[in-house]
């Protein structure tokens, strides 16, 4: 059974991983018999949004791994704490949490920084050859962890500032459509549109779909 690691970043599309893109990632790697290591850096989240006024919540504060661990039904570990020996493949899920909280693109843009552990993590998978698929806004922490070195081609479906800066990273970015993958065979990264682009979540499940067999095909 291929085991794959799915790196969350709380709970919650403005503040965390979007959960149904997540749901959609989990499901398919059910399905392709898969067993998922769902895991999230630890360290507080960038700041707490409430999603039914869709304002930031004043006040309060949650932690990154103790927000995902709502995703996972409690079964989740410290990011920290998986070895990439553990694991054939890395997936990260969208939500404005992984621009929030795995890295600042939602503030820095093109000048973001990746979390520590997220980027040592993906470096380290990268030299293992391990394959790595993102979902949504997740592929540009592919573009600023890789795009100076190695340039691979991602996709966040066509919104153009957010290419461009992709661009700016170093890494190319690829025009798709909401239910489709952009594969880069080369560096073994798989990436899907999915709420950058999706209109429902029955286009995010199958880009999910594709993304997840596409992934442990690599």
């Amino acid at each position: 059974m291929k085991k794959v690691g799915v790196i969350l970043s709380g709970c919650g599309v403005f503040d965390g991983s979007e959960i149904q893109e997540a749901c959609a990632a989990l499901l398919a790697l059910a399905r392709e018999g898969a067993e998922a290591i769902v895991c999230a850096p630890s360290g507080p989240q960038m700041h707490v949004v409430d999603h039914l006024a869709g304002q930031p919540a004043e006040g309060e504060a949650r932690t990154i791994l103790t927000e995902s661990a709502r995703i996972s039904r409690g079964e989740i570990r410290p990011l920290a704490e998986v070895g990439v020996h553990e694991i054939d493949a890395v997936l990260l899920p969208g939500g404005f949490g992984a621009a929030k909280n795995l890295c600042t693109f939602a503030v820095d843009g093109a000048d973001c920084t990746v979390h520590p552990e997220v980027e040592t993590f993906l470096r380290t998978a990268k030299a293992e050859n391990r394959p790595i698929g993102a979902m949504c806004i997740a592929p540009v922490i592919l573009a600023r962890v890789f795009g100076a070195d190695l340039s691979p081609q991602v996709t966040i479906g066509t919104d153009p500032d957010t290419a461009a800066a992709i661009h700016a990273m170093g890494a190319q970015h690829v025009h798709c459509n909401a239910t489709g993958i952009v594969v880069d065979e080369t560096h073994r990264m798989v990436t899907t549109p999915a709420y950058m682009l999706a209109g429902g979540i029955a286009e995010v499940f199958d880009g999910a779909e594709a993304l997840v067999r596409k992934l442990l095909a690599l």
